[in-house]
């Protein structure tokens, strides 16, 4: 009785640690006990406690001169081996490479990871640009183009879910109608890639293509994206070509065969 008793109270905390860790993010790497307190609406003490316990872990450091604490080496071991045994990301590493090295520009590899979009992996170019990406960095799925391209294929009512939480406007050229998105959505089924031009972040433009694993089920999206003074408009069409031959090579490292599936 008295193990049931305490259940609820061990996955609380377990839930608040998990929350502490999800909370640090590139834009603010360090936290004070005081400002997690806050955001997580827990108490101090509770905070402070968990904080303790995950130091001790090495999922935590706290920096003695400012008493704030920031991610530890624990937590990039388990993203090390996560990433290593990701079937997506060891398949398709040398096809990114290459993809760098026909566009010339920054690729990346996405997943879906609830309703938004995660970085699995990313190969830099040769003349990289200050572009907000990094691996584990979390996108809205409608604003980019691998976002795009992996609601263009998904299955279920992810698309109408995201349309429910909100199309939040990052930039003018957001995309903020739900017809307008379920349209746009429509034609990059048909093109088989996706275009995103400033939609999430203004001087930007990226094109994405799927990645299918052996079921024929889109589990991935390979993606470049640069500057647009590099990515004119004349450009896109050579470079969408690029991403889908890309794509579609890295979906037969998966397993995938597209001469199956056609006879269904």
């Amino acid at each position: 009785m008295t193990k049931n008793k305490k259940q609820p109270q061990t996955l609380s905390s377990v839930k608040n640690a998990l929350l502490i860790l999800k909370s640090f993010t590139t834009f603010e790497p360090t936290k004070k006990v005081s400002e997690l307190a806050e955001s997580l609406n827990l108490a101090k003490s509770t905070v402070s406690r968990l904080l303790s316990t995950l130091a001790s872990e090495g999922f935590v450091i706290k920096d003695q001169k400012t008493n704030a604490y920031r991610l530890g080496i624990s937590v990039l071991t388990l993203g090390g081996i996560v990433t290593n045994n990701l079937e997506i990301h060891k398949e398709s590493a040398p096809v990114l490479y290459k993809l760098v090295n026909d566009t010339g520009e920054t690729a990346h590899l996405a997943i879906l990871d609830g309703l938004d979009t995660i970085y699995i992996h990313k190969e830099e170019c040769h003349h990289p640009v200050r572009i907000l990406t990094h691996v584990g960095r979390r996108n809205p799925s409608y604003c980019t183009s691998s976002g795009k391209v992996l609601l263009a294929f998904s299955e279920g009512d992810i698309v109408e879910d995201v349309i429910k939480q909100g199309l939040v406007s990052y930039t003018e050229n957001s995309i903020t109608d739900p017809d307008l998105l379920r349209q746009e959505l429509c034609t990059i089924r048909e093109k088989g890639y996706a275009v995103s031009t400033e939609e999430l972040t203004e001087g930007t433009k990226s094109v994405a293509a799927p990645i299918r694993d052996y079921k024929g089920k889109v589990v991935s999206a390979i993606t470049v994206v640069g500057p647009i003074q590099r990515m004119k408009e004349y450009k896109i069409p050579d470079v969408a070509k690029k991403v889908m031959e890309a794509g579609k090579e890295a979906s037969e490292r998966m397993g995938y065969d597209e001469k199956y599936f056609r006879r269904f």
